[in-house]
């Protein structure tokens, strides 16, 4: 049990009060951050689910500062939980990776050795000719995971270090094609390259 001394202690208030504010701010504006993005997204039972959370963990942080409005080191580490809370959110639903993308290239440069090699690795690709500023241009749409951002990347530098291309969050899709597991569109980018070469 902790006694009531402590609890009344210089050090209980300035110190070990401040950082419970501050890790319980850094959850609950984590779990804040990853709530918004599922609703952006469509996830209609994640989002309630970490809500709950977020709002349970607030009101004991909240409480803790109603409680003690005179204490200067409560209101900042409320602040840089929350500021390191945001950027505790972003970094954690960056790892996780969720979400599909649209990734457009546009080159002028011949695509059938990117087509192929996309295609080889397990992509679903289509391709249109169209009319750029400085004339005839190819544009090649791909849908992938999130997860699978930086293997296309590595893709279309190979391809063409100079090729324009954007990515895109969807937020849903349906009937597209995507490799079938991991260690099979993980493999080596220059092997592709190799194969279809070989296959000309």
């Amino acid at each position: 049990m902790i006694s009531t001394d402590f609890l009344n202690s210089e050090i209980f208030a300035w110190v070990i009060l401040p950082i419970l504010i501050f890790t319980a701010r850094i959850l609950d504006v984590t779990l804040g951050t990853i709530r918004i993005i599922f609703i952006s997204r469509g996830e209609k039972y994640l989002a309630p689910l970490f809500g709950f959370f977020e709002i349970i963990i607030w009101l004991f942080a909240l409480g803790q500062i109603m409680q003690n409005l005179t204490n200067i080191a409560y209101y900042v580490a409320y602040a840089g939980g929350f500021a390191m809370g945001n950027f505790a959110g972003i970094y954690i639903e960056n790892k996780m990776a969720m979400g599909t993308l649209v990734v457009r290239i546009i080159t002028k440069k011949d695509t059938s050795e990117l087509i192929n090699s996309l295609k080889s690795i397990g992509y679903g690709v289509t391709s249109v000719d169209a009319e750029g500023a400085t004339g005839q241009v190819k544009i090649v749409f791909t849908i992938i995971k999130r997860k699978e951002v930086n293997n296309v990347v590595g893709i279309i530098k190979r391809f063409n270090p100079k090729a324009f291309f954007s990515i895109e969050e969807v937020r849903s899709a349906s009937e597209g094609i995507f490799p079938s597991t991991r260690s099979h569109y993980g493999k080596d980018i220059f092997s592709s390259f190799r194969l279809n070469r070989l296959g000309k």
